[in-house]
């Protein structure tokens, strides 16, 4: 089940630019490590849903996850050799635009071994690089 907004203001939105690190959701709050994205881009719907399932699956039942970014924004694409012109393409795909900084996933209850090898896991998948991330003592 792919992640989407239930409803948006506009349906097509245009591509925008990707400027500056994060300056929030940059730490880890809710688990102990965290994945930090070192570079911006955009992530699909169904690449965090991928990176969600491999995660789970090393975890089983002693960890807890936390997912810190939604797709909210709309792509659109035009259908391959089409001629110019007749207006944007319909919404393909859902995605969220990371800036660099930004924490993408966060794992409580485990090892710092074995969030190292989840993340592991997880990194193989993402299209920007990351890099693990710990709490800060409060």
């Amino acid at each position: 089940m792919a992640l989407m907004p239930k409803r948006v203001k506009h349906r097509k939105s245009q591509r925008g630019r990707i400027k500056g690190n994060a300056t929030r959701g940059n730490k880890v709050v809710f688990g102990d490590f965290g994945l930090q994205a070192t570079q911006g881009g955009w992530i699909k719907a169904r690449t965090i849903e991928a990176g969600r399932i491999a995660a789970q699956q090393y975890v089983r039942g002693e960890g807890r996850l936390f997912i810190r970014i939604f797709p909210d924004k709309p792509v659109s694409s035009k259908p391959l050799e089409t001629r110019m012109g007749k207006g944007k393409g319909e919404p393909e795909a859902w995605v969220a635009v990371i800036k660099p900084g930004t924490v993408l996933y966060e794992l409580a209850g485990v090892t710092e071994q074995q969030a190292k090898i989840c993340f592991a896991r997880l990194a193989s998948k993402m299209p920007v690089p990351v890099r693990l991330v710990q709490r800060r003592p409060a």
